[in-house]
């Protein structure tokens, strides 16, 4: 035997691994989209892509057209707008809220002040459970568009949130996953994330009130036309038409390419900051690493539409 031909024991045999690395595709635009700059407030990027935090808006007042107008255009460009120094009532979180459209009401989250508020309070009693990926409420029919986030309490070190943006993660699936995934579509199901605070009665009565939702697994985002991934850890059980084992084996590998950190923002939360998110462009993770101090913070969701399929 040739030297060329001995196997040393002592190393591991060549495996195939799937290793995408090297340059990715990091666009904050569609290409045919220029950034414009802004005029009525400051811009500061937090990544090349995604996150932005504005100066220059008081949010305890009503927004004029024009700067809602800006703040949206902002919006679609970062996905993620961040304010700090922000010490508003529940009333004026609302009215925010509301210059985007109707909001909803949670179902199953607790409540602040107002219905329209969703309120976290985590500490030794309450734990996490947003310790995971995912977009809004996509067990409904028309899941949130975009959701407003105060925390007012925040711990003495960590209970940060890290967004990714999920256009970016379509953008870089290898050409045969995403001839696979296009005209795809998947199940979203609330049950065995809130189904286990529930009694038997109340669990029959809330599937009913919200039976499983079929959504595209990517979407047409509504204002940019961006094809966007729309498969989250937390609420997507499903694809239609894959027996069960494809389809998990499909979507452990989608799930995986939100953890890449080219396509994320990490926020470091002070009392009374505010995030800004679109639903339909982003997932999120609220990092569960403060226990037991205290974080504290409210949520308002504007009402979606039905996403649409490429």
């Amino acid at each position: 035997m040739t030297k060329a031909n001995v196997v040393d024991a002592s190393r591991p045999l060549a495996i195939s691994r799937n290793r995408y690395t090297g340059t990715r595709i990091l666009r904050r635009l569609p290409e045919e989209v220029e950034a414009k700059p802004y005029s009525l407030f400051q811009v500061k990027p937090l990544s090349p892509l995604i996150g932005a935090e504005i100066t220059g808006v008081d949010l305890r007042n009503p927004l004029t057209a024009e700067v809602k107008n800006e703040l949206h255009r902002a919006l679609l460009e970062w996905k993620v707008l961040f304010f700090r120094n922000q010490e508003i009532t529940s009333e004026q979180h609302i009215a925010f809220g509301r210059n985007w459209g109707e909001l909803e009401v949670h179902p199953f989250l607790p409540e602040g002040d107002l219905p329209e508020i969703v309120r976290f309070t985590k500490g030794k009693t309450a734990t996490s459970y947003e310790n995971i990926w995912h977009n809004d409420v996509t067990f409904r029919q028309t899941p949130a568009r975009a959701s407003i986030l105060r925390v007012s309490k925040t711990p003495p070190l960590g209970g940060d949130t890290l967004w990714a943006d999920t256009a970016a993660v379509y953008d870089n699936l290898p050409d045969k996953i995403k001839e696979r995934i296009n005209g795809l579509t998947a199940i979203h199901d609330f049950t065995h994330v809130f189904g286990h605070q529930l009694n038997e009665e109340q669990l029959a009565y809330w599937q009913r009130e919200y039976p499983v939702a079929e959504h595209p697994v990517v979407i047409k985002h509504p204002d940019t036309g961006r094809k966007t991934l729309f498969v989250n850890q937390d609420f997507t059980v499903k694809i239609v038409g894959l027996d069960e084992a494809d389809s998990e084996e499909l979507l452990q590998f989608l799930f995986q390419q939100i953890h890449i950190p080219e396509y994320q923002v990490r926020f470091k939360w002070e009392d009374n900051s505010i995030a800004f998110w679109d639903n339909f462009a982003t997932q999120h993770y609220a990092v569960a690493d403060y226990y037991p101090n205290v974080r504290i913070g409210e949520r308002v969701a504007i009402v979606g539409k039905r996403p649409i399929g490429v």
